[in-house]
């Protein structure tokens, strides 16, 4: 008796990406740690508390060093903190700070991880002396969107950052009117 086709390419250990158009190419699976499928964990758990905790289930014991996935590790663990009863608040937004800054420290330039910190720390009760990367990462952020595409942002990122820049009113009208002249 044969597998399903579905459970026989769930069980497919796939060791490098074949090349478009090569005979095993159906059979790729998307990385967990995609930055696709990080953006749509991110709004999903950003929204849900149920997935808030998936997605920090997903990256809790990721130890690698790629900077976008510790970024979106980072974020995983302030979506906790907003979850946690308030005796553990204040640890995971410390360990998403920590996180945060390994992150950056990788990759300095990179707008995607800019725009985690920035999204995380604009939100932080401004007691809890968190936020100290705000005023840093909104100008990253406003000079990486106007510089699209050349910024390093693909067509998603750019979308929700220049999105959240501005529906959530975090840039003046003249820069928001800037930013709607980019062209996607």
């Amino acid at each position: 008796m044969s597998l399903p086709l579905a459970l026989l390419l769930a069980l497919a250990p796939v060791a490098a990406a074949p090349r478009l158009g090569s005979p095993t190419s159906f059979l790729v699976m998307s990385s967990p740690y995609d930055p696709a499928a990080l953006r749509h964990h991110y709004e999903r758990a950003a929204a849900d508390k149920a997935a808030g905790e998936s997605f920090y289930q997903l990256l809790v014991d990721y130890h690698a060093q790629d900077a976008l996935v510790l970024g979106y590790k980072a974020a995983a663990q302030a979506i906790r903190a907003r979850d946690a009863s308030m005796f553990n608040k204040l640890t995971y937004v410390q360990e998403a700070a920590h996180t945060f800054a390994q992150a950056v420290a990788l990759a300095p330039t990179n707008a995607e991880i800019r725009f985690l910190r920035f999204s995380v720390e604009s939100n932080l009760p401004a007691f809890l002396g968190l936020s100290q990367h705000v005023d840093e990462d909104k100008t990253f952020l406003l000079s990486s969107v106007l510089a699209y595409p050349k910024s390093g942002l693909d067509a998603e990122a750019f979308r929700t950052v220049r999105n959240f820049l501005v529906d959530r009113g975090h840039v003046s009208e003249a820069d928001a009117a800037r930013l709607g002249e980019v062209p996607e």
